[in-house]
């Protein structure tokens, strides 16, 4: 397996699951989501198979069982959007994750076409597995961070700005995606803009951690602030360079660097550190009340 590969997998047997586990301490779990949770490990030993398999019926096969989890996270995503437009509280958060559970649904169905050898649209690889690592990572990963960090922001009352922000975050990954079917030129200006918005999170993202209850919380917050606004640098220069038709950047040189920023550095300590706070802030109560009873 290369680097991609290996960056893909990092997504079903890590990733993901820190990811439901944030989004059920934010919104709670509903029955799609507890389905999906008790069915994911399955599911990521399967896409293991699919990815080790050479492209064709059984490895398209295999990612279909990896596909049922991200459907099965993206019903409750769309149960989740439909009851945020309803609520007021929270509901900037709780649209976000909705979004970022939707968009798993979209990175599943990339990995089946990419190992049953299909190819969307005259697509080749590895654009369409990089598309399933784009949507797993800047999609749910990153939007999943971006909606602790707003409920961060909304619970101290500084969620303006950075409710644009978020709304840029959770709709470029699609204009990204789009640009390679329309236009390079969409593409590159959506992947810049991208990048900046993730920059512009990560000041947040870098500010509620030093706000945060928990000490580890603090510097795992903090570290995937910095690692992301490295990662978003690299990001934006490969952009550039893809549309001018340079190879002064290559896949597999960001595979090395890009991608192990982001999925790493950002996404790993980023879910992580809200993780912990989440944890930290829900003992804090309990704590609270055992004292008074002493």
């Amino acid at each position: 397996m290369g680097g991609v590969e290996l960056i893909f997998l990092f997504a079903p047997l890590v990733v993901v699951p820190l990811g439901m586990a944030l989004g059920s301490a934010i919104s709670g779990s509903g029955w799609c989501e507890s389905a999906a949770r008790r069915l994911q490990p399955l599911g990521a030993a399967f896409a293991l198979v699919a990815m080790w398999l050479p492209p064709g019926r059984n490895a398209g096969l295999g990612a279909l069982a990896w596909m049922l989890v991200c459907a099965l996270m993206a019903g409750g995503g769309v149960v989740e959007l439909i009851g945020a437009a309803w609520s007021d509280a929270g509901g900037g958060a709780r649209a976000t994750l909705a979004v970022a559970k939707i968009d798993l649904a979209v990175g599943g169905a990339w990995l089946v076409a990419s190992r049953l050898g299909m190819r969307p649209a005259g697509i080749q690889e590895p654009i369409g597995l990089l598309t399933a690592v784009h949507f797993h990572y800047a999609g749910f990963a990153t939007t999943t961070i971006a909606a602790a960090t707003l409920l961060s922001a909304e619970k101290r009352g500084q969620k303006l700005w950075l409710r644009r922000v978020v709304v840029l975050i959770v709709g470029l990954p699609y204009v990204v995606a789009a640009g390679f079917l329309i236009s390079p030129a969409l593409k590159m200006g959506a992947a810049l803009m991208f990048s900046a918005s993730v920059a512009v999170l990560a000041l947040f993202l870098r500010a509620c951690g030093k706000r945060a209850h928990d000490e580890t919380a603090r510097v795992l917050l903090q570290v995937a602030s910095a690692a992301v606004f490295a990662g978003m640098v690299l990001s934006g220069a490969y952009a550039v360079a893809d549309f001018v038709g340079s190879d002064a950047l290559t896949i597999p040189q960001m595979a090395r660097t890009h991608g192990i920023l982001n999925g790493f550095g950002f996404c790993l300590l980023g879910l992580l550190g809200w993780l912990v706070e989440s944890a930290r802030t829900e003992d804090a109560p309990k704590q609270e009340t055992r004292s008074r009873r002493e």
